[in-house]
């Protein structure tokens, strides 16, 4: 089955949800409204309707490949990153003075959403750009701008971001890759990094690596990381490209899924050290590291959306064609199993996760184009405050739900789901990285109770929570019976993060292990509430266009009914296993296990 992007969905969630309007309103966004974004959006789904997603199931079946240090990429990706270049896509949300297009975030999102529903493994080297160069833009150097800005927004170009290494996997504070100062200023760099996503590969003539490593004498644990540009072939003053750096690809890895996407072990300063250039200060390299990671946690938390809504389209597509079983109404003989009714419980849970997820993280976009554009200071930091809390939200809910999403595509498929010549098992496989690299859920719910709920006091997240209880009062003025059912379901659900997030400030410092034992349920918990809170926002809107569209808004009052009854529920037992579980299950001994 081939992917059709959702332009209808995302277009609705920009303009209603998201508030468009708002952001064309901003300094420097006055001609990106909703003429620019279904433009630039059709344009986004003809490229990668036509020229990437028939590259996913290749992809998987005949991955990237490792041969003497060099990387080949599965045929036709070279092609098409090519042409990706040529369209302009990678410079999409990146600045005019730089190459880019300096389209919203909010714009950019949707075009990222579509690339990585197209082909995961294929978007992966874009998105890793995207990081490198915020990176660049935040924190290097006049003459780093110069050097590799132009030519990576371009596309012409690619960056990586080299964090692990074999003895350190998320615990930074273990780098032992280090940096030797030379006189002209530059830095040589010796060590290892594993899990380096297109640290290799042939669709671009440099490969431009961002490397955090250590400096003689420097302090021990995070503190004394610095940030270093080691390119794959050194860059000559004038931009033209010099000789090969000592920095080698030594092998990729074998994996589950994403298998087109060449993750590889990098070797530097194996023959006299790489030459790497310093990004902002030393020993300050994580501050600016974080910044691709934070670019590059929203951006998987998109991949989550992306790869649900394909396994979801492909799930469709196959429960309208497979005739099995009589109806339950008793009609004679076989009907196709989208009218059975735990197909129809599966399919809707897989459309309401995906449209709630989507509707959250373009919301998120929005928020961010806000912090960096809005002309003043209160609202901008009152935005970045709200992307923030929501970075981790999108990251983690989107991923860990993307697992249960694309094993439900596999499950309406029956048997055959569990063959691989139908696609619904790659979904799966893919699916299943996403809640692992860019920081597992575990890593983004401790960052959602430490530094965005104990840091500011709770205060964004309850202005979220009061944000929802205005919500919910619409939905009352609404009036309804959809709206009744979503506010009788909605304000429970909120009244249960309110609780775990007093819990998280009453205990967070004096009984910290425990708070952190139910920190992955209070980013679930987080996640379903905030999403429904879309949903809810959605229905309201939906009934009251509903005669203009109605195939369409119908089925978004039907999928913002099923999410308030059988997806918000589980506010309440996520919110008692966060009170209630922690204490115990920091109590179990570790050799009782």
């Amino acid at each position: 089955m081939t992917y059709q992007a959702p332009l209808k969905d995302m277009l609705f969630v920009m303009e209603h949800l998201a508030g468009l309007d708002g952001i064309a309103a901003l300094p420097g966004f006055e001609d990106h409204g909703r003429e620019t974004a279904e433009a630039v959006l059709e344009e986004s789904a003809k490229f990668c309707e036509g020229v990437v997603a028939p590259l996913n199931v290749p992809g998987d079946k005949n991955p990237s490949s490792w041969k003497e240090g060099e990387v080949s990429t599965t045929p036709g990706f070279k092609q098409a990153f090519e042409q990706f270049a040529a369209g302009g896509w990678q410079g999409v949300v990146h600045p005019v003075e730089h190459g880019g297009q300096g389209l919203p975030k909010l714009i950019a999102t949707a075009c990222m959403e579509m690339l990585h529903a197209a082909n995961l493994s294929f978007a992966l080297c874009p998105m890793l750009t995207d990081g490198a160069i915020e990176a660049l833009l935040t924190a290097g150097s006049d003459t780093l701008k110069q050097l590799y800005l132009e030519k990576m927004i371009s596309g012409q170009w690619t960056g990586t971001m080299n964090l692990t290494e074999p003895q350190a996997g998320s615990d930074l504070a273990a780098v032992r890759t280090r940096a030797e100062r030379q006189d002209d200023g530059s830095y040589k760099l010796f060590g290892t990094k594993i899990f380096i996503t297109y640290g290799e590969h042939d669709m671009a003539e440099n490969i431009v690596h961002l490397v955090l490593a250590r400096v003689p004498g420097a302090p021990e644990g995070v503190k004394g990381i610095s940030l270093f540009v080691v390119p794959k072939f050194l860059v000559r003053p004038d931009g033209s490209l010099g000789e090969r750096n000592d920095a080698h690809c030594i092998s990729i890895e074998h994996k589950l899924g994403i298998k087109a996407s060449p993750t590889a072990v990098l070797q530097f300063g194996e023959h006299g050290g790489a030459i790497g250039q310093l990004v902002g200060e030393e020993n300050r390299g994580l501050e600016t590291m974080f910044i691709m990671m934070n670019a590059a946690r929203f951006a998987v938390g998109m991949q989550g959306i992306a790869v649900s809504d394909r396994a979801y389209q492909q799930a469709v597509a196959f429960a309208r064609l497979r005739l099995q079983s009589r109806d339950l109404a008793g009609s004679a003989g076989p009907v196709a199993i989208i009218e059975h009714p735990d197909v129809k419980r599966m399919l809707l849970t897989m459309r309401a996760l995906t449209e709630g997820e989507r509707a959250l993280a373009y919301v998120a976009a929005a928020a961010s184009d806000l912090a960096h554009h809005a002309p003043d200071a209160e609202r901008r930091a009152q935005h970045q405050a709200l992307y923030d809390y929501l970075v981790p939200v999108v990251k983690g809910f989107s991923t860990e739900l993307a697992v249960n999403v694309t094993s439900l595509g596999v499950q309406v498929h029956g048997g055959m789901g569990f063959i691989e010549e139908t696609g619904a098992a790659q979904h799966y496989r893919d699916a299943r990285i996403l809640s692992i690299y860019e920081g597992t859920t575990a890593i983004q719910a401790n960052d959602l109770v430490g530094r965005k709920t104990l840091r500011d006091g709770g205060a964004m997240a309850r202005q979220l929570c009061a944000w929802v209880a205005s919500t919910e009062e619409d939905l009352a003025v609404h009036g309804e019976p959809e709206c009744a059912l979503m506010r009788a379901a909605l304000t429970p659900a909120r009244q249960a993060l309110e609780a775990v997030v007093e819990h998280v400030l009453a205990h967070g410092k004096t009984a910290p292990k425990a708070v952190y034992a139910g920190a992955v349920n209070y980013l679930l918990l987080a996640g379903y509430v905030l999403c429904g809170w879309q949903m809810a926002r959605a229905l309201m809107v939906a009934l009251e266009k509903r005669n203009e569209d109605p195939a369409f808004y119908e089925a978004k009052v039907h999928t913002a009914v099923f999410y308030a009854q059988s997806l918000l529920p589980l506010a309440d037992a996520l919110a008692s296993a966060v009170v209630n579980a922690g204490a115990n299950t920091q109590a179990m001994p570790a050799e009782l296990f």
